[in-house]
């Protein structure tokens, strides 16, 4: 899949902690997943993780492969333009604008035990919603991304809300068979432990 980032503005300089909050973006737009291990640390945490799949609420590299794989599997044209950085010491602030166009079925995992809880079905719509990204960099990795998003913007842009009858069944039609592939992988799992 193809995918963007904003680059580095032309003429400026930027700080290292800044450079490697930028770089992590960019991987999670291309789905880089080599380029994970160099800009993470072994302990890294994603704080937005809690709707995901289990596999990306792990700490560590895994846990961010897990996201990538997780978008990717919903999203493609993925885009983070950067309009504004703010550094402080290990801390760096980056106000983007979030945009994709949806392929295939965004499923929310928002329970404890990462049940599925919603699933949406592919619309072939394309966002574009303002997001905030919060980075600790330590020795030149993230140990912890956190964010602010508009979720509620990018369910409205792709029809999610409101939504028509008919995807209102497709929906329930997805979030069924999309339990019911956790439940098969959870069984396969416990099986060859």
């Amino acid at each position: 899949m193809k995918s963007q980032s904003a680059a580095t503005p032309t003429g400026e300089s930027i700080s290292e902690a800044e450079r490697v909050a930028r770089e992590h973006l960019s991987i999670v737009a291309i789905g880089d997943e080599n380029a994970v291990k160099k800009n993470v640390t072994p302990d890294y945490w994603n704080h937005r993780s809690a709707d995901e799949p289990m596999e990306a609420r792990q700490r560590g590299p895994a846990g961010l492969i897990a996201t990538i794989r997780w978008l990717h599997r919903a999203f493609a044209d993925m885009k983070f333009e950067i309009h504004e950085a703010l550094n402080n010491g290990d801390r760096v602030v980056l106000r983007v604008t979030f945009s994709a166009r949806q392929i295939g079925p965004f499923v929310v995992h928002n329970t404890p035990e990462g049940d599925v809880t919603d699933a949406f079905p592919p619309t072939g719509k394309t966002f574009a919603v303002f997001q905030t990204h919060w980075f600790t960099i330590i020795n030149g990795a993230v140990a912890e991304h956190d964010a602010v998003r508009d979720d509620l913007g990018m369910a409205q842009q792709l029809g999610w809300v409101p939504p028509k009858p008919i995807f209102i069944i497709k929906t329930l039609i997805l979030a069924a068979r999309e339990r019911r592939a956790t439940r098969q992988a959870n069984a396969a799992k416990a099986l060859t432990k």
